[in-house]
């Protein structure tokens, strides 16, 4: 057996999110947030919900940066670095580069965050302001103190929805053009995404991140059409995890009424440190024949062990830990077994190869003749009799 295949059963730093299993919508930056996640310990389902296309050929894009350039806006504001970036470099394409940077230098440029501020100073220009924040609310608040009757404002579009923000600054009396510059489609590919649905439907999953609001739409949509929609949101309003890595990102899943965890800081590392926080939060854990037992998605920490098992053996585990010390009927758990037909041995043969994988045969004992049950310590005992 090589060092990967013992890896998760052998060493004791097995990372905070082992056995989970978690999904990754993004299609930008998905390796990134993938490999986080997997030094933690996850396994990742990467189904990319939507694909973002470049608009260097849109008329749309050309249109409205010719007339920046022919009439001069009053204010500019980047919301995004890689859009920012891909403007001027559609503009490049077009011949229109230094036009458009001229121009820029002679309005009021405002940078939503950082990034955004790096990408603006990697073009050869200055902004006037950035909030440290990175919130548009705070881009807003400026943008109204400031007065805004009667001024244009150019807001650099990502595909992301910007929710009051257009409308309250035209309700303050400004003039409003949006810069679309990347558009959002569904993948070419839908296989992915399917299976993901499929994984959430089945609670396969434990949960799935979200880095933008048009994957959460895209996904949405997609279970629509697929009549999986009341299967996913109930899925995800109960056994998998929805984490957003913003307020932004979580508005489409939230007009569904989903309920989402969403990190202080909007970034990839924040969003996987809550998955760390979240997930092992969730877990069931158990005083089971003088062991402590935490059941995660597909494996079970045991004294702190971590073993992999089976969905069979799952299936199981689970259907035993929802009245732990109770009895359960073979009957009860043929149901629960993942495409067991009617054949009861096919009970006997997955609960083996559970106890196997649990290393320790006796948290599970065999009531004759009536079922199993999980060998709940006697001092708890008492406090699951009545559940």
């Amino acid at each position: 057996m090589d060092d990967e295949q013992q890896r998760p059963v052998q060493r004791p730093d097995h990372g905070p999110l082992a056995g989970f299993t978690v999904g990754v919508t993004a299609a930008r930056r998905a390796d990134e947030l993938g490999a986080l996640l997997q030094r933690r310990g996850a396994a990742v389902l990467h189904a990319p919900a939507l694909r973002i296309v470049p608009l260097a050929d849109d008329s749309e894009l050309l249109a409205t940066t010719k007339q920046l350039i022919d009439q001069a806006p009053d204010v500019v504001v980047a919301t995004t670095a890689i859009g920012f970036r891909g403007w001027i470099e559609a503009a490049d394409g077009w011949g229109l580069g230094d036009a458009l940077l001229g121009r820029l230098r002679e309005v009021e440029l405002l940078a939503r965050g950082p990034k955004v501020k790096g990408a603006v100073r990697a073009a050869g220009l200055t902004e006037e302001w950035s909030p440290a924040s990175e919130s548009m609310a705070e881009v807003l608040d400026r943008l109204l103190e400031e007065g805004v009757d009667g001024r244009r404002v150019v807001v650099q579009l990502h595909g992301e929805p910007l929710p009051g923000f257009v409308e309250a600054l035209r309700e303050g009396g400004a003039e409003v053009v949006g810069v679309p510059v990347y558009r959002w489609l569904p993948p070419e590919d839908l296989g992915p995404v399917d299976r993901l649905l499929d994984a959430a439907v089945a609670r396969g999953l434990d949960a799935v991140t979200f880095t933008s609001a048009p994957a959460a739409a895209s996904l949405l949509a997609r279970a629509e059409e697929r009549g999986l929609l009341p299967g996913l949101l109930a899925a995800l309003g109960h056994d998998v995890l929805p984490a957003c890595v913003g307020p932004v990102t979580a508005v489409p899943l939230q007009a569904h009424g989903v309920d989402t965890v969403q990190p202080e800081r909007f970034r990839l590392g924040p969003l996987v440190q809550l998955l760390c926080q979240e997930l092992p939060g969730r877990a069931r854990a158990l005083p089971v024949a003088g062991h402590r037992m935490e059941i995660r998605g597909h494996a079970v920490l045991v004294d702190g062990e971590l073993r992999p098992v089976p969905p069979a053996g799952m299936a199981l585990l689970r259907a035993l830990s929802r009245r732990p010390g109770w009895v359960v009927p073979r009957a009860d758990l043929l149901r629960a077994l993942p495409g067991a037909g009617r054949d009861e041995h096919a009970v006997e043969t997955a609960m083996a190869r559970l106890r196997t994988a649990l290393g320790a045969p006796k948290l599970i004992q065999t009531v004759v003749k009536r079922g199993y049950r999980l060998a709940l310590d006697p001092a708890t005992d008492a406090k699951y009799a009545d559940t």
